[in-house]
């Protein structure tokens, strides 16, 4: 297993666990959570698999079932634990985004797409598992309403394309625009960054709309 990997899989270990966090709070039994935690970790880059027509990664390679496996027991156990670590999993988490959004643009060019598909399928690797995970349990998606996720995805296509352009290594494309994503996830949490809310008149109801 070499770092990528290890980063790869602390990233999916991260985003199991807020799903089963978020489940728990749902009061979700043992299988719930870790279906939820499971579509967290594996959710946008099944999606983009499927829409680049090719098998979804993890049919390839059970790993990643093994590590949401691993990350419910981890909850079960040590849940309190998991609560005072918060800051610290929200930090592999913005890595596991980082990565996420260079691997769904790297396997979108290697399947011959243009690089506005790819940078798409790089948001999309990184934020719809997210996505799927708020509709499992009920919620209205957090990346609609709070902060900024999936345009930090966004801002890492950007780089990844600059740095292609720049004739940059390929291993200093990847570490850059990974950072930028990391970079912009964090600070926008920190700093409550977020897109201005489009607001309607107070009577306007989307019944009323309908």
């Amino acid at each position: 297993m070499n770092f990528i990997h290890l980063i790869d899989y602390t990233g999916t270990f991260a985003f199991a666990i807020s799903g089963i966090r978020l489940a728990s709070a749902k009061k979700f039994d043992w299988f719930g959570a870790y279906v939820v935690g499971l579509v967290t970790a594996i959710g946008g880059g099944t999606l983009r698999d499927l829409l680049l027509d090719v098998t979804p990664f993890w049919m390839l390679q059970p790993s990643y079932l093994i590590v949401t496996a691993l990350a419910l027991v981890f909850v079960i156990l040590l849940g309190k634990l998991v609560i005072r670590l918060n800051n610290t999993f929200f930090i592999f988490d913005a890595i596991g985004l980082g990565l996420f959004v260079v691997v769904g643009i790297e396997k979108s060019l290697a399947a011959g797409f243009p690089f506005w598909v790819a940078i798409l399928m790089g948001m999309i690797t990184g934020s719809a598992g997210g996505i799927i995970r708020d509709i499992f349990i009920n919620e209205e998606p957090l990346i609609f309403r709070k902060d900024i996720y999936a345009l930090s995805c966004l801002l890492g296509g950007v780089v990844f394309y600059i740095c292609t352009k720049m004739y940059f290594a390929p291993f200093i494309i990847q570490i850059v625009s990974a950072v930028s994503v990391i970079i912009a996830r964090i600070l926008a949490v920190k700093y409550h960054i977020s897109l201005p809310i489009l607001r309607g008149h107070e009577d306007e109801t989307p019944s009323k709309i309908l």
